[in-house]
């Protein structure tokens, strides 16, 4: 019976749902007039605004980030429900399905027209969806809860190890003889590194994180950096939506941005995936479609992504604290820790969602939102909200953000053959809502 208990403790991390389907995807009422007014009630036009401008520019997506945060989060779920059309640039996938797969495993993506396709479920918003290509294995689509979180514990991790490297490297110099540290971030351990005299590091016994002590906490593998790239990559790869985002180009080149949700992008020390499109002229899928997605959307995804909400947490009973315990007892929270902190909040508000028989909407759950910007005097109406980039303790996390090899059994075979052999520690949190 033990084994009963630690699935009770794992469903009810998040709310469970029996909906029979993804209801996410919608068109606007300009595009298909109905008698209900049933729809995103923006055209593409009127949501791509003014542009990308700035924060005295109205209507464009720094203005409304700034001064109207809570608007670019729902500006960026119905951009994430919308259902992209031909004439807007959606298809053909990458490469249009033909060529060589084993050199570029994207010709094998399935072909969607919105974001909610692979991540509508449940009730709409970032959640999880069906079976996607990766590899001939296939994998189900994760859920996207807690995603801002992810990225900034992620890149806080990385922050502090390249600043232990750093001083060992400093210090190697000079004293002039090897260095030799432990690197750790949040109570985790990532192995060593020897220093030599001449500044040169020997990663050869790190654990789980790449040489150049980056985390990459996106994709099973551990393979993308930032919310942006994901959004801009997925855009293309699933939907033939390309994107000119001069973010990501000037970080291509090595240069370093901010982005607007506050994600420090450095090429000179990180690699930076590149948009498709070289311009805003270009049109690389050559079908007659140009600035298919413009920037200004892509800062109004992200900002709601890195916003998005963490998962709920369902009813607790004796069996889940039987449950959690028995998690403790066998070493599962070896891997899964459970708890983590933020020490610099990029996010605007968090929310809350715990179990409340009498005033639950949806599986008896009842969220509360808290605030977590603040006014800048004097900067006009309305005025600006800046996030008050406080510590934060995300709570029910259950991950270590470090691959691991867990044996044969869970290798993952590619396209040419190859094994991809370490896989990134999957935080347990939402896993009663998505499928196996």
């Amino acid at each position: 019976m033990s084994m009963f208990f630690l699935f009770i403790v794992l469903s009810t991390m998040s709310f469970v749902t029996c909906l029979p389907g993804a209801q996410a995807q919608e068109t606007d009422i300009f595009q298909h007039p109905n008698t209900e007014q049933a729809g995103i009630k923006k055209s593409l036009e009127q949501q791509i605004g003014a542009g990308r401008g700035d924060i005295n520019t109205p209507d464009s997506s720094l203005y409304i980030i700034s001064r109207d945060p809570f608007r670019s989060i729902r500006r960026g779920r119905n951009l994430f429900q919308r259902k992209f059309t031909l004439s807007q640039g959606m298809g053909p996938r990458n490469g249009d399905g033909f060529g060589d797969i084993s050199a570029d495993a994207t010709l094998g993506a399935g072909l969607a027209d919105s974001c909610a396709a692979c991540h509508g479920r449940p009730r709409g918003s970032a959640g999880f969806g069906g079976v996607v290509f990766t590899r001939p294995d296939s994998r189900d689509a994760p859920h996207l809860f807690g995603l801002g979180i992810i990225e900034m514990l992620a890149d806080e991790i990385s922050q502090d190890l390249r600043q232990t490297r750093d001083q060992a490297i400093a210090k190697a110099k000079g004293g002039r003889q090897s260095v030799e540290v432990s690197l750790k971030s949040k109570g985790i351990s990532y192995g060593n590194i020897r220093v030599n005299p001449d500044g040169s590091v020997d990663p050869s016994r790190l654990e789980g994180v790449d040489d150049d002590l980056r985390v990459r906490p996106f994709f099973h593998h551990g393979g993308t950096i930032s919310i942006r790239e994901f959004v801009v990559g997925a855009l293309n790869g699933e939907m033939g939506m390309e994107a000119f985002d001069p973010d990501l180009a000037k970080a291509v080149k090595g240069g370093e941005v901010v982005t607007p949700s506050g994600m420090v992008l450095n090429g000179k020390i990180d690699t930076i995936e590149a948009p498709p499109a070289l311009s805003e002229s270009d049109d690389p899928d050559r079908d007659g479609v140009a600035n298919e997605i413009p920037v200004s959307l892509v800062d109004h995804l992200e900002f709601y992504l890195l916003n998005y909400f963490k998962p709920g947490i369902g009813r607790q009973t004796r069996d889940t604290e039987r449950g959690q315990k028995l998690f403790q007892d066998i070493q599962c929270t070896g891997c899964h820790i459970q708890n983590l902190v933020i020490e610099k909040d990029r996010r605007v508000a968090d929310v809350e969602t715990s179990f409340d028989s009498r005033r639950g909407i949806f599986n008896d759950l009842f969220a509360v939102a808290t605030p977590l910007f603040q006014e800048v005097p004097g900067s006009g109406s309305p005025s600006v909200k800046k996030p008050k980039g406080q510590r934060f303790v995300v709570k029910n996390i259950y991950a270590d953000f470090k691959r691991h090899n867990l044996g044969p059994n869970f290798w993952e075979r590619n396209w040419d053959g190859t094994l991809t052999k370490e896989l990134m520690t999957e935080p347990l949190w939402g896993v009663g809502t998505t499928a196996p």
